[in-house]
């Protein structure tokens, strides 16, 4: 998780500054690592990536009545260690998604180029086709589109609600999650993967609005998308990139 983090953090991959973005670590089905609340994903230590139970954590998933000071005792209350440091506010999300099957790793950037996107009237196109097959390789056919929800269990559950949704229609989880005004979260087995669909997913970004400024994108058709997300070849090398 550090290695993953420093790597995200790096300001010239234009991706996190200060304290923001967040990553996490699934450690084993009862617990998991999170970056610390405040923390800078460029310079995270030791320190700095909170244990947390899962079973502190997914039951708030199912409640609506929950105030903020609940919610900031709850995640006090989900440290495996009292003495550690407060865990993100975005705890519960990567809490979620680190159950999914699959799932080992978690990273969530506020990109320049991604949220340029998400940031105006565009995201849905962003999130729903795709410009170029390494895009399909890396990201997946499609995103999880998320319009803008109040940082922390809100968000968290339309999260969990729309990733749902995502797995019922195409059967796998997604790569990558677009969160409208705010950032994207990207998901894998490995480091790597979550690294892939990432850099890829701010690579697309910086194509589609340089394609916008020329008179607007061109997508590829969905049966050419499709062609690319099955050939054989190209799920070699996925494997071959460990996505």
């Amino acid at each position: 998780m550090l290695e993953l983090s420093h790597f995200l953090g790096e300001e010239h991959r234009q991706l996190a500054i200060l304290g923001e973005g967040n990553t996490s670590a699934k450690i084993d089905a009862e617990t998991f690592f999170v970056k610390a609340s405040g923390s800078c994903l460029g310079t995270l230590g030791v320190d700095d990536a909170v244990a947390c139970r899962f079973d502190a954590l997914l039951p708030m998933l199912d409640e609506d009545a929950i105030g903020d000071q609940e919610i900031e005792d709850r995640l006090l209350g989900c440290r495996v260690d009292s003495t550690a440091k407060k865990p993100s506010v975005e705890t519960l999300f990567h809490a979620y998604l680190l159950s999914l099957p699959g799932i080992e790793f978690v990273g969530h950037t506020h990109s320049i180029a991604v949220n340029r996107i998400l940031c105006s009237p565009l995201a849905e196109q962003f999130a729903t086709q795709r410009l170029f097959p390494d895009e399909v390789v890396c990201c997946g056919a499609q995103s999880v589109s998320i319009p803008y929800v109040d940082p922390g269990l809100k968000l968290s559950q339309v999260i969990r609600q729309k990733t749902q949704a995502f797995l019922d229609e195409f059967g796998v989880p997604p790569r990558v999650i677009l969160l409208h005004n705010h950032g994207l979260i990207t998901i894998g087995k490995t480091p790597g993967a979550v690294k892939a669909a990432m850099l890829m997913a701010h690579k697309a970004a910086e194509i589609f609005a340089g394609a916008a400024a020329l008179g607007g994108p061109v997508f590829m058709d969905e049966t050419e998308v499709n062609r690319i997300a099955n050939r054989i070849d190209e799920h070699y090398r996925q494997q071959a990139l460990k996505l």
